[in-house]
């Protein structure tokens, strides 16, 4: 029974390799000697639709379908499960989901084709080469998609759960699919980008595959109060928050910037924190232990030192 299908199978494979290397061919062949192509016979629409779709295998691509949405859907859970329980190989799981999500797509959609179509050369001859310029033509931006996921794939500009900015939008790779990746920005919006735009625009990815990731924290103080004082402080604030991942450096840069008409002391924090989902909580934590630790030193922004001169 097995071998049967098989046999089926192949033979179904063959029809479609002279699909494509037979009816153009002949197609063009026949145009340029100014053949008369009215001796090809004149099928109806239905006819020629009951020729090219083989019913029988329509049950079985729709039960295919149905049970690559299932696998998907099951997989998804648990790599969301296992994500939350094991979070420091929350973005390894994430990256062979997407593996797995391509295989089963083009699996899925090579069973659908090879069951569900009769690829006669016969037929084919009558659709002619120009449907086939017009069909290429139609999806030409759908192939280009198809390329450009499989590029994001090889290439890997980004990762699944990487946070990055492209074309004004800010947040977390999400799925990375054969025509588009969905993109959750941090007003937990989901955004969809067609693959192909990723291959010639500039992508920016702040952790490359890592959980933990750069953020920067400005601060603005006026020119006469203690700068050295205000870098510790930031250090400080920086170090003792619960979202700093400490393996990696904290730097507090300084330097004389021009701010609403007036020459303030930018102070900008450099620091990792621990999981890119943890960004926001991170900068906010710091602000406030900042701007604190400032109260308490009387150390005081350019706004103020600006009133105190006037």
């Amino acid at each position: 029974m097995r071998a049967s299908a098989w046999l089926i199978t192949m033979r179904k494979l063959q029809k479609l390799l002279a699909t494509f290397l037979v009816p153009g061919a002949l197609t063009l062949t026949e145009s340029a000697r100014g053949q008369d192509l009215d001796t090809v016979p004149d099928i109806s629409d239905i006819a020629l639709l009951s020729q090219i779709i083989d019913w029988t295998g329509i049950i079985q691509a729709a039960v295919a379908i149905l049970f690559a949405w299932l696998l998907l859907r099951f997989v998804d859970r648990i790599v969301e499960d296992l994500g939350k329980s094991i979070a420091e190989r929350r973005l390894l799981l994430q990256r062979i989901n997407a593996f797995f999500r391509f295989f089963v797509y083009l699996t899925t959609i090579a069973f659908i084709v090879l069951v569900s179509f009769d690829f006669s050369p016969r037929v084919l001859a009558v659709i002619g080469g120009a449907s086939v310029v017009a069909v290429g033509f139609a999806t030409r931006d759908l192939l280009a998609s198809l390329v450009g996921g499989i590029l994001i794939i090889l290439d890997r500009p980004f990762q699944i759960g990487d946070r990055v900015k492209f074309g004004g939008e800010y947040g977390d790779i999400k799925t990375i699919g054969l025509r588009s990746v969905k993109l959750t920005t941090l007003d937990d919006s989901t955004v969809t980008i067609p693959n192909n735009l990723f291959l010639s625009e500039v992508t920016s990815s702040s952790n490359s595959g890592q959980l933990d990731m750069q953020t920067v924290v400005d601060f603005y103080i006026g020119l006469d109060q203690d700068v050295h004082r205000a870098r510790e402080l930031i250090r400080e604030a920086a170090a003792t928050s619960r979202y700093i991942y400490l393996p990696k450096p904290i730097n507090v840069l300084a330097a004389q910037q021009p701010l609403d008409g007036l020459v303030a002391m930018h102070l900008r924090l450099k620091a990792y924190v621990l999981d890119t989902k943890y960004e926001k909580d991170f900068e906010t934590d710091v602000t406030l232990r900042v701007h604190r630790a400032f109260a308490d030193h009387s150390i005081l922004p350019p706004l103020i030192f600006k009133r105190e001169i006037d």
